[in-house]
This record gives structure tokens, C-alpha cells and sequence, in this order.
């Protein structure tokens, strides 16, 4: 099988947004059982405790732990960095959390909350994780998107606008932006032991993702990927494959799809296109001069 590894990773750091449940959390749970500190990530803190505890009972390991973030507020990102960068160190970085169908509105960060969820968050939480991932280097970065991106678009003059979006394409859009974001942040990190690479779990059954959607959406949706999908504990699997196989610790800025790599979307080529995005990401998450380790790199 592609995905299978007997590799160990005791004594690493391991973040995981998205972690409480899902595809997230049995990818928390394979890397406990592989001996590294896990750290899972989510906004409901009753959830993650119940998390913590069955991956704890699950694999013996009681390294596990838990910190709540709402992605949807700049603030709360900005406090978990704080809270993360005070590990010892961060060996890899799971992007996982996400979700669809979110209310069309702006948040208080003045940001579409379908971007800020599924992409800004994320992007500012990596951006203010980098000086201690590459501190810890070797280490990884894993960002996860989907099929939806081939719907998205990238227009900066309009990328948090509020009735231009439907579910699809609010969802597409952000995924996009994850994915060439992803090879933005493989270009920058060149030389410093830090990898990015992307993964597509295609679709995946039993996971939170279609909470938001409206009922009849919901129940066709459910049905078609309950048809097709995968497991959650074989996307967890593929996860924790990228986390740790040792054959993969140089592999960057690829897209993954069930443990191989994977023919990218061809705006990953757009070297203009993938620059401005990192700038104008840096602008909507208004990086502080402080934050900003790019300009303290080039003193």
C-alpha cells in the first residue's frame, strides 16, 4: 500500500488544526501512536478533550494535547501562535481544519468568513509559525485542499466580497488560495529544512464537513460521497504518511492524492500569480513589522 510506513517519530512536535474530529483527529491519533507530541486544534473545547482522551487511551501515549482557535478571527490565531511558539519545538504543521457552507458574511477582521475559515486563518497561523518551524527544521508543513479549487478563483479585487460566492465556489476559492499558497511558501522556504507540500484526501465519509450545508444539500451531498468516499481512518492514514515517511522528508511543494504525487492545478506555475497572492495575504492579515520574519531575514 502506498500510504503504509513503520516509521517513528518520537520526540517530535505535531500540530494538527482541525483535530477534534474527522480525518484530523485519526490523523492525530496514527502520529500518537508513532510516538510524537500531538497537539490537536479546534474551536470547541468539549470536543478536543474528548479527542485528547481517546487518543490517549487509543495509543497509550500521553504526550497528547490540546489548544483551541476560532479561524475566523485574527485575534484568536494570533493568540494559538503565541501559545504554539512556546513549544520546545514544531516539527510539522497539518493544515487540515476547513469547512463549507459558512454564512456569506464579513467577519470582524473585515474578511469574507469563507476565506478567512478556510484560508486566511491559515495562511496567518503559518506565516507566525515559520521562524519556529525552521528552528526545528527538518520539518514539515502539510496543507490540505480539494477538488472544489477547480471551481475557485483568485481575484483580489474581489476575494472577500459578500454575494458573489455560492457554496461551491466560496469553498473552491479558498482551496485554490490554500494550494498556491502552498507552492508561494515552497519557493520561500528554499534551504531552510522547512517542506510544503499539499494534500487532496478526494472525499472522505463521516466528517463535519457538511454540517453548514442546508438540508436537502446536506442529504444529497452525504448520499453521493457516502457512495464514493473514503474512510476518515484511510485519510488520516495518507495525513500521517506525508507527516512522517522518511522517503518524503526533502519531497516539496507537490500536491498529494492518496499517498502519491499528483498532476497540480496549472495556476501552480503562475510565479506572478502565487508572489502577489503571499503579498496580498500579508495585507489582509495586516503582518505587523514585528511578525514579519521575511524583512528580519534580509537585515
Amino acid at each position: 500500500m502506498a500510504c503504509d510506513t513503520t516509521a517513528k517519530i518520537n520526540g517530535k512536535v505535531v500540530v494538527v488544526t482541525g483535530g477534534s474530529s474527522g480525518m484530523g483527529f485519526e490523523a492525530a491519533k496514527n502520529l500518537a501512536s508513532r510516538g510524537a507530541r500531538v497537539i490537536i486544534v479546534s474551536r470547541n473545547e468539549t470536543k478536543l478533550k474528548a479527542a485528547q482522551d481517546q487518543i490517549i487511551e487509543a495509543t497509550g501515549n500521553q504526550n497528547v494535547a490540546y489548544k483551541t482557535v476560532d479561524l475566523g478571527s485574527l485575534t484568536s490565531v494570533r493568540n494559538l501562535a503565541n501559545e504554539l511558539n512556546t513549544e520546545a519545538q514544531i516539527n510539522v504543521l497539518i493544515n487540515n481544519a476547513g469547512a463549507a457552507g459558512l454564512p456569506d458574511i464579513l467577519t470582524s477582521d473585515n474578511l469574507n468568513l469563507n476565506m478567512q475559515v478556510n484560508y486566511f486563518g491559515t495562511f496567518l497561523l503559518t506565516f507566525l509559525l515559520v521562524p519556529k518551524l525552521k528552528a526545528s527544521a527538518p520539518s514539515r508543513i502539510i496543507n490540505g485542499i480539494g477538488g472544489a479549487m477547480y471551481f475557485g478563483e483568485i481575484n483580489f479585487d474581489h476575494w472577500n466580497d459578500i454575494g458573489r460566492y455560492n457554496t461551491l465556489t466560496a469553498l473552491g476559492s479558498s482551496e485554490l488560495a490554500i494550494n498556491l499558497f502552498n507552492t508561494e511558501l515552497d519557493i520561500r522556504l528554499k534551504h531552510t529544512g522547512v517542506t510544503a507540500n499539499a494534500y487532496d484526501p478526494y472525499v472522505v465519509r463521516d466528517t463535519g464537513i457538511l454540517d453548514n450545508l442546508p438540508g436537502i444539500v446536506k442529504t444529497i451531498s452525504r448520499f453521493f460521497i457516502n457512495r464514493i468516499g473514503q474512510s476518515k481512518e484511510e485519510a488520516g492514514r495518507e495525513i500521517a504518511y506525508l507527516a512522517a515517511a522518511p522517503e518524503l522528508e526533502s519531497a516539496s511543494g507537490n500536491l498529494y492524492k492518496f499517498c502519491r504525487e499528483h498532476k497540480n492545478h496549472w495556476l501552480v506555475n503562475d510565479n506572478e500569480l502565487t508572489k502577489r497572492l503571499w503579498e496580498e495575504s500579508k495585507k489582509a492579515v495586516k503582518i505587523q513589522d514585528n511578525e514579519d520574519w521575511e524583512v528580519s531575514d534580509n537585515v
